[in-house]
């Protein structure tokens, strides 16, 4: 018996020692989008992000950090279009949920919860709150309180 613990324990940390990890961080995110200024207008002054010069200066081109390192790319080109679903989306943390809204509110930026209700916030059973929004190419942005 105590030999087909050892072979368990062993197989076991076999599996885990094996297992490979990556130290990823999200670096970008790219939206192809149809007028790169209105889009770029929208993510500078509606979600006030600081937006970092295109390192080929590019026309066509404009980033945005989200945090850290971390960027949003604008990239005007034609493409297919597609249904916009709500379950696709990008998702921005604040602790100043409230601040966003009246933000949004000053600037006649609709929001909604999950559901769709409009002016209205959902609660997560994880006592996280949440509201969405859309760009100006119909692309959904969640933003909401989690903690990392």
């Amino acid at each position: 018996m105590k030999k087909l613990y050892l072979l368990g324990f062993m197989c076991f940390i076999s599996v885990v020692g094996t297992g490979q990890t990556f130290d990823f961080k999200i670096d970008h995110f790219a939206l192809v989008v149809e007028d790169v200024d209105k889009s770029a207008e929208f993510y500078g002054n509606i979600l006030k992000l600081t937006e970092t010069p295109h390192p080929d200066k590019k026309p066509g081109f404009r980033w945005f950090i989200v945090d850290g390192s971390s960027q949003i790319h604008l990239i005007q080109k034609e493409f297919a279009p597609f249904e916009k679903n709500k379950s696709m989306h990008l998702c921005l943390a604040t602790q100043d949920l409230e601040g966003v809204i009246a933000h949004l509110e000053k600037n006649k930026i609709a929001y909604s919860d999950w559901p769709g209700k409009k002016n209205a916030v959902t609660l997560r059973t994880d006592g996280v709150r949440q509201i969405y929004i859309q760009d100006p190419d119909g692309y959904w942005v969640e933003i909401n309180t989690a903690v990392h």
